[in-house]
Parts: C-alpha cells; structure tokens; sequence
C-alpha cells in the first residue's frame, strides 16, 4: 500500500468534522460525538485503507464497512461522500429530511455504501459477524487454488453502547470461536454514553474481554494518531492466525467543539449550537459545507486507484469464470436469487395416512430443498435435535470447515437472529436460523430490523403452542405469534399438516421482500386430505384457502391456523354440511391478495363466523368481526401433558361445538 498521505488527511479529518456539524446544526438534531470523536480514523478507512469502488457499491469482493453505532451517521454519510460514492453534497445538506439519501441512522438500501441498517446498538456487530461468516463460507465453496475471488475484510465501528448491549457479546464470542480472521472490530472508545461518563455504568476491561473471547487484540492510546490507526488496520488485514481483531482506539467525543468535547453532553447534538466557533477552531472558513479542492481531488485519485484494484479484480473473476462455469453459474444465482421454477416439485409428497409433527415434516423438507439449492444454509441455537433443522451430510461451519451449511449459533437467540441479517445483507446464500418460538422474543430486535429492511430471510421457530406441554407456561408461547404477527413486512406462516409445511418452505426461500417465519409443532398432527396436496401447498403460498367447502347453502365459516385445522375440520363435521372451514396460515400473505381471491375464500356475504388458534386471541376479530367468536388463549399456559393442556384450555372439538351452540351462530 503506498504511504500514507497524512497532511492530506488531516484536512479531510477536519473537513469532515465541519460536514457533520453543519448537517447536525442544519436540521437541530443527530449526533455529533462519533462524527467529531472517530475523524481520523474515517480518513484513514475511507482514504487509506478500505478497499472498496465507491462506482460499484456492489462489488463482490469489496471489504464491508459496518458503523454499528448508527447514531452516528453523518460519520457514514460524511466519508461516504468524500470517498466519491453517489451520495451528492445536498443530500449531506438535506441530512434527517424526509425522501433524503441521509436518513437519521443508515439504512439499507437508501444510500450507496450503506451495508446494513444500524442504530439499535449492537446490531451492526451482529450483521458484520454474519458478513465475516459468509465471506468465509463464499470464499470456501467459489475460492480455488489458481483463482481467489473472496479475500476481503469486513470492518465494523463499534462504540461503548453497542458492546454493553449483549447481542455484540454474544456474536463477538462466536467470531472468535470460529475463527473470523477476516474480522475487525474497531471499537471508538471515548468513556462517554448518553446520560454520563463510561464509568457510571461499566467498570470491566473490554479489552480483556474480547482477549478473552479469543480476539487479537490492540489498543491505540491516542485514537487521533492516523498514523497508528492506518499500522492497526494494516496488521489486521495481513492476520491469518484466524482470531478476530479488536482495535480499541481511545478518542475524544465531540473533538473539535471544546465547550463539550469530551463529556456526556458531546454525545448528541448539543454542540452544533457552537458551529460557528467550532468551524474557525478547525481552520475551516466562514462557509459551510466546506470541502477544499485539494481534499476533493486526493480522493478523486483514490477512487481512481480504487476502480484500479477492482479491475485487477475482474480479471481473475473472468479467468476463474471461465475456468469454474458450474462454480460461476451458482455464484451467479445466489447473487440474482435465481431458484428452480420446480422448487416445489423438489419435496417429497407425505403419505395419506402419515401423522407427525410440523417440525418433524420440515425436517424432511428442509432436507430435499437443501438438495435443490446449493446455497441453502440453516442453523440452530443449540437445538437442531428439538427444531429438527440440521441439514444432514452438509457439515458444520467452523473454523476448520468454512464450507459446512450447518450453524451452529450456541445459547445466544439475539446473535443468531443479526448474524443471519448479516449473511441476509451479503446476498449470497439463503440463510435461516431456528429456536424455540417462546424465544422468538430474544431475537425480536433483530427480526424487526430484518422485516423493516425487507431482508429475504427466515426463521424456524418449533414448539408453537400450549401443545409444548409439560415444559410448561414457561414455553408455551400463547402470545408470541400474534406478537410476531404485528411486525409490518413480516410474514408469519403457522402450516396445519405436512404438506402445508412444504407450502410454507417454499414461501419463506421464494419470497425475495423481507422475511418469513415459520411456527411448527411439537406434537404431532394428521396429515389432513380433504383436499389434494398440491392445493393445500398452493393455499399456503396465497396465504389462506378454503380446507373444507359447505355442500349446502353456506351459513357459518370456521378459521383455523397449525394444528387446530385438524380440530375444526371435526368439529364442521359435527356441525354440519352448511359449514365452509379456512386454514389460514399466514394472514400477511392472504391479506395481499387481491379482493376477488379474499372474497372466494371469505366472502362477505356470511357474517356468521369463528376462529380457532391455542393463543391469544385479538387479531382474529379483523376476519370475525365484533360479533364473531374466537376459540382461543387469553391467559398463560399450565404444566400437563400438551393434549390435556389444549383440552383444559378450551382447544377441543368439543369446545368448538360448545361456543358455536352458546354464540347462537347459526348452522
């Protein structure tokens, strides 16, 4: 690498310091610490060191940046515009305003440059781990010994909120466990949080504890010395001693803005009041949103050394495109998510007669997709013998195998749930992970970000209902579907039956904006065959569909979810031919469909309605209205085994029966 140009550097330090403060004093809000505070290293990332194009954002083997503390943004958006991305001075000047490039905190998507949408601290860590992890995976199933076309790093900013939050530790303890050498972790460490200093809160070293994660580990006593930050990052990227690195660089927040630099109050944007001061004691003149030609075309001429090395590049992608056509046509349709048109022709029918958990059906499923989808990878957080996930003879990802397609996340929900979004936001593979769904709610921060984004991933989440049984309320997750199904982008599919479940599969890999999760059983259900199994696929794929037609005039209509389909099957049986039941297994995906399809299916005509699922109960009343019943869960689970909870708590056939009857609903 050639030497470092530092007197330029600094100009654009400072530079980029009066960027953040007339964007933060513009618009009256952000914050100014991380911006101010971490400068020098920003130049020496986006002027020295990072290798990336900013005219292709997308390049394959460009290195990941991850600003993990989002809040400070303009942080991003300051070098994002330096470095020559297409991220224009106006929209620095239009930063927080509404359809701006610069939104609050980066998001996916909306800016060039952006990797992954950050602000709730933590999460970045989490998505750079899942980066790291799929840059070691792509690099192990496309890489050659004539051709290397994966080598690239994947850097993350982290400050001290994000590694309080226990999602960086729990992902950062399984970078190190296996082996993320393509990792670096930077932490920005200048004792300050929102409220006070550091020390009110935290006393620990956090250099010790990610030593003892199994990070290599350095600390930089002046985090303002570029010079030493360009000699850490350097190490960093020649280190294959496969450990993670964690460079902790002592800074002071809000520098530049003596009033507050280095205090609580440089966390926010209480500085920007002083910009005009700031801007002269930064050399900066009387203009705002000043940038000096000199700054502008030394990194014109880095962009162009930039587009230089990813030309090189092309060059070996090409020879090894030509060499590896099978290699390059499935790297191509992991890019492209381009899935066989037959996808669901590649899962086995089930017998008529077969009768067996939702999760154990998946299991199969999972298994013969794997088989048409190279690129599928799934994990578990140390349950694949409960969520029957495991993809058999695939290997496990570790630090001695990067091509294994198993994860195996440990006891730690929340890291599986941002470490799959950062294997999401690589586009590569096609990765899910699988929990209990009781602990769906560890990982809800991560989920929520997935849905808001429109990340194509999915989840695995068994033991769905009271049916757990003895485990107790504990796990019994009354409440979590419908928790789950509150999330705007998300969509929630609970099959009845085994070929629902292979219905449910192919939703989640198929669709491409956002994220699907799939609620299974434990206890075993029939396989339900009143009607064939491709339309009960097919029905799944739309979201809901008619399980049982009336043969007479239709007067009432029962829907049901998992596995209480089965039970209001019998109890329409009981009640008669006048009775049409829906299976409704994801209500996203049916609320999608155009009015003509919703009205087959539920049409307005019949009033006269009920709903089942062993949960709580509120969301149905937007299918049933005011005057419909629902058969349902208000109220915590009980230890017993799963068939006498469901009966004890009301979910029965004979239950059904009872409340049409004690409802006057008319049949």
């Amino acid at each position: 690498m050639n030497i470092l140009p530092l007197d330029i550097l600094k100009r654009a330090a400072s530079q980029a310091r009066g960027l953040s403060i007339d964007a933060i004093h513009a618009c009256s809000s952000g914050h100014l610490g991380l911006p101010l505070g971490a400068a020098e290293a920003g130049a020496v990332l986006f002027g020295y060191d990072l290798q990336v194009d900013p005219s292709d954002a997308e390049w394959l083997n460009r290195d990941r940046f991850v600003l993990s503390a989002g809040h400070g943004s303009m942080f991003l958006y300051g070098w994002l515009h330096l470095a020559g991305f297409d991220l224009s001075l106006e929209e620095l000047k239009n930063f927080r305003q509404l359809h701006s490039k610069t939104p609050g905190h980066p998001e996916f998507g909306e800016t060039p440059g952006v990797e992954s949408t950050t602000g709730p601290l933590g999460q970045g860590v989490g998505n750079a781990v899942g980066m790291a992890i799929a840059g070691k995976m792509a690099g192990a199933h496309f890489n050659t010994p004539e051709h290397e076309i994966i080598n690239h790093q994947v850097v993350c900013l982290a400050g001290d909120g994000c590694l309080q939050e226990g999602v960086a530790a729990e992902a950062a303890s399984l970078a190190a466990h296996v082996g993320l050498d393509n990792l670096v972790l930077l932490y920005d460490s200048n004792d300050v949080t929102l409220d006070a200093m550091a020390s009110a809160t935290q006393s620990e070293s956090v250099l010790d504890r990610f030593a003892a994660y199994g990070f290599e580990v350095e600390r930089l006593e002046d985090g303002h010395d570029m010079e030493a930050i360009a000699g850490a990052l350097a190490r960093a990227r020649a280190n294959s001693n496969g450990k993670p690195t964690f460079i902790e660089i002592k800074t002071v927040i809000g520098k530049g803005i003596p009033e507050v630099e280095g205090t609580s109050a440089g966390h926010g944007e209480g500085g920007a009041k002083f910009a005009e001061s700031a801007r002269q004691g930064l050399g900066l003149p009387e203009e705002t949103f000043f940038v000096s030609d000199e700054v502008r075309a030394y990194f014109a001429e880095h962009k162009e050394r930039q587009i230089a090395r990813r030309r090189a590049w092309d060059q070996t992608f090409s020879a090894w495109q030509s060499a590896n056509p099978e290699k390059a046509s499935l790297l191509q349709s992991g890019l492209t998510r381009e899935l066989p048109a037959d996808l669901m022709d590649q899962v086995q029918v089930f017998p008529e007669d077969a009768k067996l958990a939702t999760r154990a059906a998946g299991s199969q499923i999972i298994n013969d997709l794997a088989k048409a989808l190279p690129l599928l990878v799934s994990g578990s957080a140390d349950l694949h013998g409960s969520t029957k996930n495991y993809l058999k003879e695939q290997g496990d990802f570790s630090r001695d195998d990067y091509a294994g397609r198993n994860l195996l996340f440990g006891i730690r929900e929340h890291a599986m749930g941002a470490i799959v979004n950062g294997i999401g936001y690589y586009g590569v593979f096609l990765p899910s992970g699988a929990t209990f769904a009781v602990f769906a709610d560890y990982m809800r921060g991560s989920v929520r970000l997935s849905a808001l984004v429109g990340l194509p991933v999915f989840h695995i989440w068994t033991h769905d209902s009271v049916g757990v049984g003895e485990d107790g309320p504990t796990h019994q997750p009354v409440e979590t579907v419908s928790g789950l199904r509150v999330i705007p982008n998300l969509d929630v599919i609970r099959p009845a039956d085994p070929e629902e479940t292979a219905g449910a599969f192919v939703a989640a890999i198929e669709r491409a904006d956002g994220p699907t999760g799939l609620l299974l059983t434990r206890q075993s259900v029939p396989n339900l065959n009143e009607i064939s199994v491709a339309e009960r696929r097919a029905g799944v794929l739309r979201g809901g569909y008619v399980a049982r037609r009336e043969k007479t005039e239709l007067e009432l209509i029962i829907l049901a979810s998992g596995s209480e389909l089965s039970l209001a099957l019998s109890a329409a049986t009981e009640l008669g031919e006048t009775v049409r039941v829906i299976s409704m297994p994801c209500m996203e995906r049916f609320d999608r469909q155009d009015d003509d399809y919703r009205q087959s299916v539920l049409p307005r005509k019949c009033r006269n309605r009920m709903a089942v699922e062993a949960g709580v109960t509120g969301l149905w009343s937007k299918y049933v209205g005011l005057d419909g019943v629902v058969v349902g869960i208000d109220r915590f689970g009980i230890s017993a085994p799963g068939d006498i909870v469901m009966k004890e708590l009301g979910i029965s056939v004979e239950n059904i029966v009872k409340k049409a009857a004690l409802a006057g609903l008319k049949v």
